[in-house]
């Protein structure tokens, strides 16, 4: 096993800590403990090591502010490159959540309208545009919004590859349940590109990764990344290299540091650069979920387990109840990544956590309850089966 083969020199490699933070930092979870750095990076490093995860990099925020930021293990284990926090790793789904944010700046400018027809953008209808032909003859696209569509609302599949025809399809009637879809992202991103004549990369660099200072953060991939960033390993340890985005993809192109990401979810946190009534339409629940599983979205199956939290989809973010309040939070997964970002609003806690492992997801449940508090994680519905249970 890779895994084995890298044991012996994983551990000199296993933490970079940017210079700001202290090594004494304390974080103080949501009820009240307290936690030491060296407890922290303890945690992590053995959930790690349990889990084989090659390479993990994590944030804590309090308050609104990035508290901790550590990367521990390897970036790349054939070069046995170290992981550090300014290392480019990619962020999958968790472009979703910045695209909404960035959606929202223009609901607050009335640019764009949460509940107007999608139709009443666009110079034709949808059903004429190349990669949506499928929809002819289905006239249920008419009734789409950007609010169905944010909050994985408007009866789409995730993606139409994963369906037998590889065609789309409306697979559920729309404003009838919660289904995720990264094509219902993408129509977003038309609407304002085709429909409005926006530019989506020159706005999400405006609004949101200058904003918050996200340098290391594109929707496309950059050259000047290369000296410094991460491949994604499979479950075995394979290298999987990375996934270099060529494509403006609001549902899953961009590319981040563990650093410049945090600084956006504390933005969140603080409501920067949204009106309170955007921000707190933002964390609304739109939707309820019912389903057992978030995947695969075509097949539900329903049950009442998850209404003791309230677990509900906002635009862009998903939302439940915990024992500290109200959370936020989103996924972010592809082969060789899986990333997970949490926030107690009430409580003004986050722990955002960026693996370049498809283990990654194994340890995340133990890692939250550890280090930001038992919240009720619906980790079942999100696939997040710990290691150990497997």
């Amino acid at each position: 096993m890779r895994f084995t083969i890298v044991a012996s020199i994983f551990f000199l490699y296993a933490c970079t800590e940017i210079p700001e933070t202290n090594p004494d930092t304390r974080f103080i979870r949501a009820d009240g403990i307290a936690l030491t750095a060296d407890r922290i990076d303890s945690t992590v490093e053995r959930l790690m090591q349990a889990g084989r995860v090659p390479g993990l990099a994590l944030a804590l925020i309090s308050n609104g502010e990035v508290s901790y930021v550590k990367a521990y293990g390897f970036a790349d284990i054939d070069e046995a490159r170290a992981l550090q926090t300014d290392t480019v790793m990619y962020a999958a789904s968790l472009t979703k959540p910045a695209f909404a944010y960035m959606v929202m700046t223009l609901v607050d400018e009335g640019v764009v309208d949460l509940d107007r027809p999608i139709p009443d953008y666009l110079p034709r209808p949808l059903d004429q545009y190349e990669d949506y032909v499928d929809l002819a003859g289905d006239p249920r696209w008419r009734v789409w919004t950007l609010r169905m569509l944010l909050s994985h609302n408007a009866g789409l599949p995730n993606w139409r590859w994963f369906s037998d025809s590889q065609k789309l399809e409306i697979i559920f009637e729309p404003g009838s349940r919660y289904a995720y879809s990264g094509e219902g992202i993408q129509i977003a991103q038309l609407t304002l590109e085709v429909g409005l004549g926006l530019d989506v990369d020159a706005l999400m660099q405006e609004r949101v990764f200058d904003k918050f200072g996200m340098r290391r953060t594109s929707m496309l991939w950059r050259e000047d990344f290369r000296p410094n960033f991460a491949r994604g390993f499979d479950e075995e340890g394979k290298n999987l290299g990375h996934n270099a985005r060529q494509t403006v993809r609001a549902a899953g192109s961009m590319d981040t540091t563990v650093s410049d990401f945090a600084a956006f979810l504390a933005g969140v946190l603080r409501g920067d650069g949204l009106t309170q009534a955007a921000r707190a339409e933002m964390l609304t629940a739109q939707v309820q979920i019912t389903a057992r599983h978030q995947f695969p979205s075509q097949f539900p199956v329903d049950t009442d387990a998850n209404l003791g939290i309230q677990l509900s989809y906002g635009l862009g973010w998903g939302l439940f109840e915990t024992p500290f309040g109200p959370a936020f939070f989103k996924e972010g997964h592809d082969d060789g990544t899986n990333n997970y970002a949490l926030c107690l609003d009430a409580a003004q806690r986050c722990i955002l956590i960026l693996s370049n492992s498809s283990n990654g997801e194994g340890i995340f449940l133990y890692l939250a309850d550890a280090l930001i508090g038992e919240t009720d994680l619906p980790w079942e519905w999100e696939g997040y089966v710990p290691y150990d249970r497997k």
